[in-house]
């Protein structure tokens, strides 16, 4: 997601939607060659080359060992990447890594600048020889990140001040957003869903042989959509507004990777249990304060193992 650790939680989901794609090869063709094409796409990938798009949810920032060019994208060799790359068994001249905290759709096509060097645009790491890709993109583009910082700073205040001496009901923060009948995060999920379906048409266009998996973010929150009290404090109604948000980003993503023929993976399901305010040594996502070497609200090493044995179920699939 974003520049998470500056700011304390500037770059939450910055990370991100993350999307991982993997793509194999889907080119048109008629008659035999169809049948062929066909074939090849259905085919399980081969192990690269390998190239790894996305934001911070997919970079892994603070978790050791960072690794990378520029520094300022915060990659982890132990990011879900990482990992699927070396249980793939591809080799490290077929992988490229080029995910980086902050990234936006935006980013895919055009330089990002970080707070230690500039990112190329992260689609001139494809081109024909590509055959598996990871894109991990969407939460900064909905401002996540941002939305997450409002809600918890009213979320402490109310859990200070009291609901009936400062608010009026218990989701001061969903006011901000969904007051009068519009629902300004619902409606950047939308304008993000536009700008992804033009992304993974690009995509394709520069890896034809490849097959994209276009990967949901993990939960932050409980499913029954509670906060946890000091380590990430939130009104009740807060919490369960900023947990169904999340769950309709991943349905967007669904949605986009198979209109236009690539995998979801589904990295939501496997994490329930492992949010934010489950124990420690069960956590995929730290809270406000990590206990593990990780960026406030986003995974640790563990929570990008997950994530990567969703993406590996799915290229198994």
């Amino acid at each position: 997601m974003g520049p998470y650790a500056r700011t304390g939680l500037a770059g939450i989901v910055s990370c991100g939607v993350l999307l991982t794609a993997v793509l194999i090869g889907r080119p048109d063709g008629t008659g035999a060659n169809a049948n062929a094409n066909d074939n090849a796409k259905n085919e399980r990938p081969r192990p690269g080359p390998y190239v790894a798009l996305g934001d911070s949810y997919t970079s892994g920032p603070k978790i050791p060992r960072q690794s990378g060019t520029p520094a300022g994208c915060d990659r982890s060799d132990r990011n879900y990447p990482a990992v699927v790359a070396r249980q793939l068994g591809v080799t490290a001249a077929d992988f490229r890594d080029v995910s980086c905290s902050g990234a936006t759709i935006t980013d895919l096509t055009a330089p990002q600048k970080t707070s230690n060097g500039t990112n190329p645009a992260q689609l001139s790491a494809l081109s024909t020889r590509t055959r598996l890709v990871t894109l991990g993109i969407g939460g900064n583009d909905i401002g996540f990140g941002s939305t997450v910082t409002k809600c918890v700073t009213m979320g402490a205040m109310y859990g200070a001040i009291g609901s009936d001496r400062l608010f009026s009901d218990d989701a001061p923060c969903k006011k901000q957003y969904a007051d009068g009948g519009t629902d300004e995060v619902a409606q950047k999920i939308r304008a993000t869903g536009r700008q992804l379906s033009a992304a993974l048409a690009e995509i394709e266009r520069r890896a034809p042989k490849a097959r994209v998996y276009v990967v949901g973010y993990p939960s932050i929150l409980p499913a029954e959509g509670k906060g946890c009290g000091r380590e990430l404090p939130l009104a009740p109604g807060d919490a369960t507004y900023l947990h169904d948000k999340g769950k309709q980003l991943n349905t967007m993503l669904r949605g986009q990777a198979e209109a236009a023929g690539a995998t979801y993976v589904d990295t939501y399901s496997p994490s329930v249990g492992h949010d934010a305010c489950s124990a420690e040594n069960t956590r995929w996502i730290e809270p406000l304060r990590p206990s593990s070497p990780a960026a406030a609200v986003h995974p640790n090493a563990q929570g990008e193992k997950g994530m990567a044995d969703a993406v590996l179920r799915a290229i198994g699939d």
